[in-house]
């Protein structure tokens, strides 16, 4: 694991293709080979970029509080994985960010995730993430696959992207907050051995 890692914190594969990338290569995950739950997201934003930090903003903290841990556990390689479709921030067109670049996903992902056997739970972020871990859902409404989430549960969990932009699709969906959030934190805490927040 050890060497993937500095592998991948090392790559520089999508540069020199087309539109490079704006700020440069700098690969933003966390991974450990006895994490218990993956979280698959779509790209690093700025934010993260800056920080060399995975969610460490206001979605990050909707996410904690959504799986009911602390930011310890949350930044605990050892149990939680973050890993997005995407390693480098893609940068922004016309005020939104841009997907994850497409070099990415197909040269590490698979290397990646062999070398973390002990998942139990992958939480899926965004369509990009619903795209490759369950590709029958590709072309269908990402708020379908949400509202379905009982379907993959507890293997996966398909989630809209705690980012606050989606504030009025939660106040469209009640039924997240009071259905599936409870789910995920038991889920969680059965899987870490952690008390639910």
């Amino acid at each position: 694991m050890d060497d993937l890692l500095t592998e991948i914190r090392a790559c520089t594969a999508c540069q020199g293709k087309g539109k490079d990338l704006p700020l440069g290569p700098r690969p933003i995950f966390q991974a450990g080979s006895g994490a218990r739950i993956l979280i698959a997201g779509q790209a690093p934003g700025r934010v993260a970029h800056g920080q060399e930090r995975p969610f460490d903003d206001l979605s990050g903290d909707r996410l904690r509080d959504w799986l009911g841990i602390d930011r310890e556990t949350f930044y605990d390689a050892s149990r939680i994985a973050l890993v997005p479709m995407g390693f480098c921030y893609p940068g922004t067109e016309k005020g939104a960010d841009l997907p994850p670049r497409s070099e990415c996903a197909p040269l590490w992902r698979a290397r990646l995730l062999a070398a973390m056997p002990h998942i139990e739970l992958t939480v899926l972020l965004g369509r990009y993430a619903l795209n490759w871990h369950l590709p029958e859902t590709r072309g269908k409404p990402l708020t379908d696959a949400v509202t379905n989430w009982r379907e993959t549960f507890p293997r996966l969990l398909p989630l809209v992207h705690p980012s606050p932009r989606n504030i009025g699709w939660l106040k469209r969906n009640p039924w997240f907050e009071t259905e599936t959030v409870p789910a995920l934190r038991s889920r969680v805490a059965e899987i870490l051995g952690v008390a639910t927040a």
